[in-house]
């Protein structure tokens, strides 16, 4: 045979190999997949329907009892661990009035991971709400927060009152002054109340100069021996006006005996 016949020959017989090995990887390949597909097929339809079976609450809550938590998780369908629906549950936690933030996660093959951030309440809003310490209001029981300062204010200025309300408390603290509540008028006119009984008239600007002329005129304020600092009104470009209440009975035998 002539040799470049012979050649040729050699070179088809390869073509062919490569040809017949391509193939049959193509189709191994195919049946496996096919094979893997129906095999979780199957074991999807023998799963689907696994029960939630375990809650597990992450996050420590402090004002919300943990079995609450796990009463109102289970008032969604926990029948089945793939058609649970993760953001349901995700509200129903959202909707407890201390919860802040929430994320649900399942973990496989029969729990519900629900991690709950709760609100830090800072203080009291309008009597019937609580701030957070973002200055965000809330519903909840306020009972047992006895402690908190007392904040008022018109809907919308929540975040407002909050700010100013640190920024005095703090400007107080440093002259040892507790300040116990703010009280923000429906013309944005500022007053606050410290914890001795005073109150300070701001009104609407300035509020900042005028509590540090507060401060610095307070302690050379004349006591009366008959009656007590009741009201301080700031609300001038220069110098202030004091009145006075009459002390109780009672405070005044204090006085005496003192």
């Amino acid at each position: 045979m002539h040799p470049f016949l012979e050649k040729a020959q050699q070179i088809k017989l390869r073509l062919n190999w490569s040809l017949i090995f391509g193939v049959s990887f193509f189709l191994i390949v195919v049946i496996g997949l096919v094979q893997i597909t129906t095999g979780v097929s199957d074991w999807l339809v023998e799963n689907k329907d696994a029960q939630i079976k375990h809650l597990i609450v992450q996050g420590h809550p402090k004002y919300t009892d943990e079995a609450a938590i796990i009463r109102t998780i289970k008032q969604a369908d926990l029948s089945s661990f793939f058609e649970l629906d993760v953001k349901h549950v995700q509200q129903l936690v959202q909707d407890l009035p201390w919860v802040a933030t929430v994320s649900v996660r399942k973990q496989w093959p029969d729990t519900i991971q629900v991690y709950v951030v709760e609100h830090t309440p800072v203080a009291h809003w309008n009597s019937d709400l609580l701030l957070n310490r973002n200055g965000q209001a809330f519903q909840a029981s306020s009972d047992k927060l006895t402690d908190l300062p007392q904040l008022y204010g018109p809907e919308g200025s929540e975040e407002e009152a909050w700010i100013a309300f640190k920024q005095f408390d703090e400007m107080l603290k440093v002259n040892n002054l507790t300040l116990s509540s703010l009280a923000l008028s429906e013309r944005f006119s500022w007053q606050l109340w410290l914890d001795n009984g005073i109150r300070l008239d701001l009104g609407r600007k300035d509020k900042a100069k005028r509590v540090q002329r507060f401060i610095d005129v307070y302690p050379r304020m004349e006591q009366r021996a008959d009656a007590q600092v009741d009201t301080i009104d700031l609300r001038y470009d220069t110098g202030l006006a004091v009145s006075f209440k009459p002390l109780q009975e009672e405070q005044l035998q204090n006085k005496s005996k003192a």
